[in-house]
């Protein structure tokens, strides 16, 4: 894109997420951004890259593959088939998910933990190209996990920003060409102003640092399921945490055409006495996504946050049976991973049952991404819950 062309487009963009910030001041968010010009956005050396890359993500039928947990997380996965948490057995299981023949039909990007990335098949095969021979970007989770956020009301904070360049440029030199950072956003603890601001400029800092290293920044302010309350309430908390995301991100001069979000979807909390069904958290998630996110960005995909195999890709479903601004879309974990878990038991001759059954999961999301899918003879394991209170990735 040309230079002139992107500042326009940044111009606009700074003055659409000026509006949807005094909105938000208008209905209670404290009044301590003071009204000013925002100043010209310069592109960046690798402006063109990152808007090509955001596109082929968000190319239609297709979405995220999430496999980027820690090691710790990754071995409480392994242990509820009976597995110890060795590099070897956490490489045989990833092996098996990204040698997947034709998962490239269903996934457009796959986010790797650290280790991943710079792993190969016992083969010999770098998981890398793996990705790349399935025309999928590899990408890689950047954030260094959460800790306590003093002052607050028993939140959160993300750490990772230390470092954050030199390491940004080892991973695109790696192959990887987009990033994740996840913080989360509790309900039940407030969220507290601080929480709230913390968690959108650690976002911001995190994508201007990517963008500037050629990744393409995963915007992830997860507000989490745990809570009794009602989706009303989520709507509100979801509304004020992306009107100060955007509103940051446009004060780091961060590329929106250069980004994907990941947002939560807004359902009642998961201890809430009434479950919403499909069509009742598309209108409440489309309608937050409408109210802050310019079309400018080019997806969203959505995290499944503890909700069913069945009940994500459902929810996806109705959120596309008419046209959106942006690809509406997956960034999946436990909602692609919990079946194939299940069905591989670390048994190698259960590779290509297990690897059959990504498939499944994967072609459903990406007929929910077009509006297609049905539910009809889904399985009773693609049915439970796996919302777990207090969750940590």
């Amino acid at each position: 894109m040309a230079c002139s062309s992107f500042v326009k487009l940044n111009a606009a963009a700074s003055s659409w997420i000026a509006g949807q910030h005094s909105v938000n001041q208008r209905h209670g968010s404290a009044a301590r951004f003071p009204c000013r010009r925002v100043s010209v956005i310069r592109a960046g050396s690798y402006t063109d890259e990152l808007i090509k890359t955001a596109k082929s993500i968000a190319s239609p039928g297709r979405g995220i593959l999430a496999i980027d947990e820690s090691n710790a997380t990754c071995g409480k996965r392994l242990a509820s088939i009976g597995l110890d948490n060795t590099e070897t057995n956490r490489q045989a299981y990833r092996q098996l998910l990204l040698t997947t023949p034709g998962l490239g039909d269903y996934i457009s990007g796959s986010i790797l933990f650290e280790e991943t990335l710079y792993q190969s098949t016992t083969d010999g095969k770098k998981f890398v190209d793996c990705l790349r021979d399935e025309n999928i970007v590899p990408g890689i989770k950047v954030d260094k996990g959460l800790v306590p956020l003093p002052g607050s009301n028993n939140e959160s904070w993300c750490q990772g920003l230390d470092g954050l360049g030199s390491r940004s440029a080892e991973y695109y030199k790696q192959g990887a060409r987009f990033a994740k950072w996840r913080t989360v956003v509790s309900i039940p603890c407030g969220p507290s102003a601080l929480a709230v601001k913390e968690a959108a400029w650690g976002l911001a800092r995190y994508a201007a640092i990517s963008q500037d290293n050629g990744l393409v920044p995963i915007v992830e302010p997860e507000i989490l399921l745990d809570g009794d309350h009602p989706i009303e309430r989520t709507l509100e908390v979801a509304e004020r945490v992306w009107a100060e995301v955007f509103y940051y991100l446009a004060e780091n001069n961060v590329t929106f055409e250069g980004i994907l979000l990941k947002p939560s979807m807004v359902t009642p909390g998961a201890e809430h006495k009434e479950k919403a069904s499909p069509d009742t958290i598309a209108k409440y998630t489309l309608t937050m996504l409408k109210r802050r996110v310019p079309p400018a960005v080019p997806g969203i995909m959505f995290l499944s946050g503890g909700q069913s195999e069945v009940e994500a890709t459902l929810n996806l479903n109705s959120m596309n049976q008419s046209q959106n601004p942006w690809h509406v879309s997956f960034s999946y974990a436990r909602a692609l991973q919990n079946t194939v878990l299940k069905t591989w038991q670390g048994r190698p001759e259960n590779i290509e049952a297990a690897q059959k059954s990504l498939l499944v999961r994967a072609k459903a999301n990406s007929l929910a991404q077009l509006g297609k899918y049905s539910a009809e003879g889904e399985s009773e394991e693609a049915k439970k819950g796996m919302f777990v209170k207090g969750y940590t990735y």
